[in-house]
């Protein structure tokens, strides 16, 4: 059975050990984390940082091990025109820490050399502690789509940076579900699921998928022949932020009770 992970993205800033909790109580075994915590709404959630604060990793990990679950992906690695990917070392240790097994990065520097030359420094970085890397391409960033994303890793050269696939990013991209099975399934190395209309529901792509998509099955992606078309043995990471209904006070565990149940029931519809 395909195992769920809860995205970090869903919650807004919910506060760590709250969303391990929130992620147990929906019955996923997964979730993402991120070294940082800022609130990107407005719901009362304080910032945090795993790296600077030492008990609360302690809480996090005793919560993870208390729940019964783990990290899955560690997310907000992100390529700038100055910056330099090896100077993450110690927010790789912290993910290293939570034991999380892979890191997804993408790029904001338009230079697509300089880009795919950072993401080699960042995976043997990673690779240094035991981490995978998976690139995220996003559409108006500059890895936008999977052909791209193929390219970064035949210039990184490692088997241990691959691509992940976000079926609102490579939809909107341009992408099928059949260029999806013609992919090498070895470089693939994560999933995330969503849903949201073909054609933009927003004028900013970015603030669309940072805050309003939709929960599998209530939108038009073909997820049914995504989710086929994926390594049967990968963790689907649910992705769904839905800024209005945080903002009109539903709870995280009600916002996102229908994405898990309407995940499974797709998983279960192709037999996984």
């Amino acid at each position: 059975m395909t195992e769920l992970a809860l995205g970090f993205l869903n919650g807004f800033g919910l506060p760590p050990v709250e969303f391990v909790d929130l992620a147990a109580d929906l019955g996923c075994r997964y979730v993402s984390a991120v070294v940082r915590g800022v609130p990107l709404v407005p719901l009362g959630y304080p910032p945090f940082s795993l790296k600077e604060d030492a008990p609360l990793r302690r809480e996090v990990l005793a919560a993870m091990e208390h729940r019964g679950v783990a990290a899955s992906l560690g997310d907000g690695f992100l390529v700038l025109p100055d910056t330099d990917m090896g100077a993450f070392g110690a927010d790789l240790d912290v993910l290293a820490e939570l034991g999380v097994p892979r890191i997804n990065v993408v790029s904001l520097d338009p230079d697509l050399r300089r880009t795919f030359d950072q993401f080699a420094v960042l995976t043997e970085a990673a690779a240094q502690r035991g981490l995978q890397t998976v690139v995220e391409p996003v559409p108006g960033l500059t890895v936008g789509d999977l052909s791209t994303g193929l390219a970064a890793r035949k210039h990184v050269g490692r088997d241990d940076f691959r691509l992940l696939v976000d079926t609102m990013h490579v939809v909107r991209a341009g992408s099928s579900a059949a260029d999806i099975a013609a992919l090498d399934r070895d470089c693939i190395g994560y999933a995330q699921l969503n849903d949201t209309t073909l054609q933009p529901r927003l004028d900013n792509y970015m603030e669309e998928a940072m805050f309003e998509r939709m929960v599998p099955g209530d939108g038009e992606l073909p997820l049914l022949d995504i989710l086929t078309a994926l390594p049967p043995d990968l963790i689907v990471e649910i992705e769904v932020p839905r800024r209005s209904l945080a903002l009109a006070g539903v709870s995280p565990i009600d916002r996102m009770r229908p994405c898990v149940e309407a995940a499974r029931r797709l998983l279960t519809e192709i037999g996984r």
